[in-house]
């Protein structure tokens, strides 16, 4: 349980669950940060059965939030807007507005220090509202909010329980059940997958899903020693999967891995929806992979995980709540130094130098 130090109260605007009718959950972040928010729209949910939880997020996260049963609806901002136009992008960001005024909400919970926020809560104009404290806050972020939560601050509190602070600080107490993330692919994805398996003679549990690719390459571990991985694995009888994102850079650094080494492997790099890619991971014996969504997107589907940690923050950003191995160099203290490489020259030396042997135990260990 967090430090009651790490939540700030506002008591002077009492909040009473029973009297939501509406509620929206804004996360403006990538794939994973929305995936990992989940739990806090289901436990709004629990507390007040009675209130509608919606969630605004950027368009191409949305999968991460579809299906979800706590959810009513589902609002989008999306990123091309601003390639459209300046007519053209505030037309669409007037009918966002007008769509969100009309849902009339009581509370509003910001789980970023995106000030497209704090503009918004002002134009809503909830009863309550939420949102991290920020050490630079100015007084316009300070009105914004009625109250607020400590933002990441602690490297032993995972990405989940901070988000959770959301409600603590409303004073919502969430149970180890509430931290639950899970993501629901539906009908599509699983019908596709289940082709997919067929075509290449997969069973369920019966092959391994390797996704080494990260729209941040500082991230990523060379291409040579996946490839190496790929071979020991291989070596021990067992298919595998290889995955990633269409972006160029992710094909490229497959491409990569595939030259590295002789054998055989099921290359779908850039041909699955994050749906899709969900229920095919759901199916894998194993997933091993870096820090990035599809990884939460395994944990979230209950696969066993081997994640490989550079400069990012294993504690916050692991696997949640599901059997794993976090794998990290173990000669570098300057790790999580939370930059883009070393020096911020885009390549991590803690990932360079790790060995294959430590990510095989791993794999090993799990199956």
């Amino acid at each position: 349980m967090p430090s009651m130090l790490n939540i700030v109260f506002a008591p002077q605007i009492v909040f009473a669950p029973q009297a939501l009718h509406r509620a929206l959950v804004i996360k403006l972040r990538h794939h994973g940060d929305v995936l990992l928010a989940a739990p806090v729209i289901s436990t709004l949910k629990r507390f007040a059965p009675q209130c509608d939880v919606d969630a605004l997020v950027y368009a191409d996260t949305a999968p991460m939030l579809e299906y979800l049963p706590a959810l009513a609806q589902l609002h989008c901002v999306d990123r091309d807007w601003k390639r459209k136009g300046v007519l053209a992008q505030s037309a669409a960001e007037w009918r966002l507005l007008s769509a969100l005024r009309a849902r009339r909400y009581d509370l509003v919970i910001h789980l970023s220090v995106h000030t497209r926020g704090a503009w918004l809560t002002r134009l809503l104009k909830p009863r309550w509202s939420v949102a991290p404290q920020r050490p630079d806050a100015q007084k316009f972020w300070q009105g914004s909010f009625s109250h607020f939560y400590a933002a990441q601050s602690h490297a032993d509190r995972h990405t989940v329980d901070t988000n959770l602070d959301s409600l603590r600080t409303l004073g919502l107490t969430p149970t180890h059940a509430d931290q639950t993330v899970t993501l629901n692919p539906g009908t599509a994805a699983e019908t596709r997958i289940d082709r997919v398996m067929t075509e290449h003679g997969l069973t369920t549990q019966g092959f391994i899903h390797l996704h080494p690719a990260s729209r941040w390459g500082f991230k990523c571990w060379p291409a040579e020693r996946v490839g190496a991985l790929c071979d020991a694995l291989a070596a021990r009888g067992w298919p595998l999967v290889l995955t990633s994102a269409p972006d160029a850079k992710e094909k490229a650094l497959i491409a990569e891995v595939r030259k590295a080494t002789q054998v055989s492997m099921i290359d779908l790099s850039g041909q699955l929806t994050l749906k899709e890619l969900a229920a095919l991971t759901a199916r894998a014996k194993l997933f091993v992979g870096v820090d990035s969504a599809p990884m939460h997107i395994a944990a979230a589907m209950g696969t066993p995980v081997v994640a490989i940690f550079g400069p990012s923050g294993d504690r916050e950003w692991g696997p949640w709540q599901v059997q794993s191995r976090i794998v990290t160099s173990l000669t570098h203290t300057c790790r999580p130094c939370g930059r883009a490489g070393c020096n911020d020259s885009k390549i991590s030396e803690c990932l360079t130098s790790l060995p294959v042997s430590q990510v095989l135990a791993a794999c090993e260990a799990l199956l």
